[in-house]
């Protein structure tokens, strides 16, 4: 029986030997960083999002960080889900940024616009500079919109931590177009991958040029010599790096259809079984990134993982397990927070394996497992 997994390099062989002419004429153009790969990615990721521009990194974590660092919060409060990338947290500390917490709403796995109302009741005494809205699994909460304009009448920034939600769309606008900035990760295992990366997509032109300036090391105009403007970092993405994103990107369309047609495959098993998982119905396009299955009474991840291993199927990462408050890295920070759902809910649900090369009949299977384990 064949194990399904839940990872896939989605490359077909003509695909992999464009990326090889690619790389090898930027070898031969002795242009490895910040060329006309960069550029052209740059250029049709803005175009796709919806976004006046778009600003290459090397990782999503390091997009993060910029948008904080641009945003002046040292010193200053960022509200963020617990149940988050232990990256969204530690943008925060990095950039000089108190973290407080978010609790989640078991329906999305995000917050709720409730939620931040009573975070900034409880910290009232704070200088709070906004709050990172996570699209965890690439669902965006049909409050988002709700939150966004609250946080405005309010002087508060959202930026979204888009890490999972590569072309997710909420009433005809797609994630990272949704706020006022939002970070991409293409991290291998994500929709799209650049091996490592990240972008930032933005409105503003000064928050683009102040981007491609902490990316470079606080040189303003893509300079490689000359002054340092900003106290910036090696947050470049490598030619190399923008031949595969260019592939991807171009496939997007396809690899988020045939996700698409896996997640209704595997929900419809879920429904006739009347188990729940989190739903994108309200969504105009999901990156399906991660289908999230709560646990019913009495079930544990644990066991519930070694049981569909047994048939073949393993489970991915989950969203996430341990929530940052349960980090040891972030031990005393918040400690007042109340995080009743993230502390039930992390550790009781799963992901199974979801990704745009599954065959309809590895679909089924996953699904008629799940069903028949926890129904």
């Amino acid at each position: 029986m064949t194990a399904i997994k839940p990872f896939l390099l989605d490359l077909t062989d003509e695909e992999i030997e464009a990326f090889g002419r690619g790389a090898a004429d930027v070898l031969r153009s002795g242009m490895l960083l910040l060329g006309e790969q960069t550029r052209e990615f740059e250029a049709a990721f803005a175009a796709y999002v919806g976004t006046r521009f778009a600003i290459a990194l090397s990782s999503g974590t390091a997009a993060l960080e910029i948008l904080l660092r641009i945003r002046g919060v040292e010193g200053r409060t960022v509200l963020v889900p617990t149940n988050t990338n232990f990256a969204t947290a530690a943008a925060v500390l990095r950039a000089g940024g108190r973290v407080r917490y978010l609790d989640m709403d078991p329906a999305t796995f995000a917050p709720t616009l409730a939620l931040v109302e009573d975070a900034l009741e409880r910290l009232a005494g704070e200088d709070v500079a906004g709050l990172f809205w996570v699209h965890i699994g690439g669902v965006i909460s049909p409050e988002l919109p709700e939150v966004v304009a609250f946080c405005r009448r309010h002087g508060l920034f959202v930026f979204e931590d888009a890490a999972h939600a590569h072309g997710s769309t909420l009433g005809g606008i797609k994630a990272g177009a949704l706020a006022d900035g939002a970070a991409f990760s293409f991290f291998p295992t994500k929709v799209m991958t650049t091996g490592e990366g990240g972008m930032i997509t933005t409105d503003v032109p000064e928050v683009d040029e102040l981007a491609r300036s902490y990316r470079n090391q606080g040189k303003r105009g893509g300079a490689f010599g000359g002054l340092h403007h900003e106290l910036g970092n090696s947050f470049r993405l490598t030619e190399v790096g923008a031949v595969l994103g260019r592939i991807q990107l171009a496939k997007l369309p396809n690899l988020l259809a045939r996700r698409r047609r896996a997640f209704d495959l595997i929900t419809a098993a879920l429904d006739r079984a009347g188990l729940a998982y989190v739903s994108t119905a309200h969504m105009a396009a999901a990156s399906n990134y991660k289908l999230i299955v709560p646990l019913p009474p009495g079930r544990t991840a644990a066991e519930v993982r070694t049981a569909v291993a047994a048939d073949g199927v393993i489970l991915g990462g989950a969203v996430y397990e341990i929530p940052c408050h349960r980090q040891p890295v972030f031990a005393g920070i918040d400690l007042d927070a109340e995080l009743p759902n993230a502390d039930i809910w992390c550790p009781r649900h799963i992901c199974p394996p979801l990704t745009s090369g599954m065959p309809d009949e590895h679909a089924e299977r996953v699904g008629a497992t799940l069903a028949r384990h926890l129904a």
